[in-house]
């Protein structure tokens, strides 16, 4: 099967919406393979398998353990693999950390969060020849406060402005987060590389959703995500049902069992 390249996901800019979701296991990245452009071994697995308050306690060691699952398993689409925060501080501990995962996970890309600040960082990673992602609007990994970007002018210039350094910069692909509709569409028109949102309205050139968000398995609900179906519900029903057969003594029952 042709795996999806740069090259295809660059092509699609203002034609064909990418369609994007996050996995951190071999389950979910083989259903979402069959379906999805882009896969993400995002950081919220911090949250959303362990715990965490914040993507910021996500280790590196962690997250490529499920960067190998997720390659492993997926043989059609492009996979992006999230650098934890304080990976990439400056462009040679960024260079070293992203080598130790592209070698160890074989993930296509890797994304970075952040506008001009790391611009120079993201200069440098792409010219060693690794594809980026680039990531705008509210950054989980330096927000303390989830709050919606682009509210204000000021606000507007500077994301418009964090997203035409990162275009210039070589990144293949930018996620917008959590930003006003309006400033949503004015980047996506003036940026030459595809605009994936995430909060950020229908005018992005693909969208992305944490899986276990739109899928109802956890408890996070912004305004920005629909649910799809609630998965939560059929597997505390698979549990109950369980847990009564087996106080009836229903399970297991003779098709369960070995004989001889």
């Amino acid at each position: 099967m042709q795996g999806i390249t740069i090259k295809n996901i660059l092509e699609k800019k203002g034609k064909e919406p990418i369609t994007c979701l996050t996995a951190y296991s071999k389950p979910m990245a083989e259903i979402i393979d069959k379906y999805c452009d882009i896969i993400l071994v995002g950081d919220s697995v911090g949250m959303v398998l362990y715990g965490m308050k914040t993507t910021r306690e996500v280790k590196i060691e962690t997250l490529i353990l499920h960067g190998k699952a997720v390659k492993n398993s997926a043989k059609r689409s492009f996979v992006v693999f999230d650098m934890p925060h304080k990976t990439y501080s400056n462009k040679f501990i960024a260079y070293k950390n992203v080598k130790k995962v592209m070698k160890s996970t074989k993930c296509d890309a890797v994304k970075l969060e952040g506008g001009r600040k790391i611009v120079n960082i993201i200069k440098y990673l792409t010219k060693k020849g690794i594809p980026v992602m680039g990531h705008i609007g509210l950054l989980p990994q330096s927000s303390k406060v989830f709050k919606l970007k682009g509210k204000n002018l000021i606000q507007k210039k500077q994301i418009l402005q964090d997203a035409m350094a990162l275009s210039n910069s070589g990144v293949f692909a930018i996620v917008i987060e959590c930003v006003v509709e309006s400033l949503a569409k004015k980047i996506t028109d003036s940026v030459s590389v595809p605009t994936i949102g995430i909060g950020a309205s229908k005018y992005c050139d693909g969208q992305i959703l944490v899986t276990d968000d739109m899928i109802g398995l956890s408890n996070f609900r912004p305004r920005f995500v629909k649910k799809y179906s609630n998965v939560k519900k059929i597997i505390e029903k698979s549990v109950k049902n369980y847990c009564s057969d087996i106080k009836r003594r229903k399970f297991p029952s003779s098709q369960n069992v070995y004989r001889f």
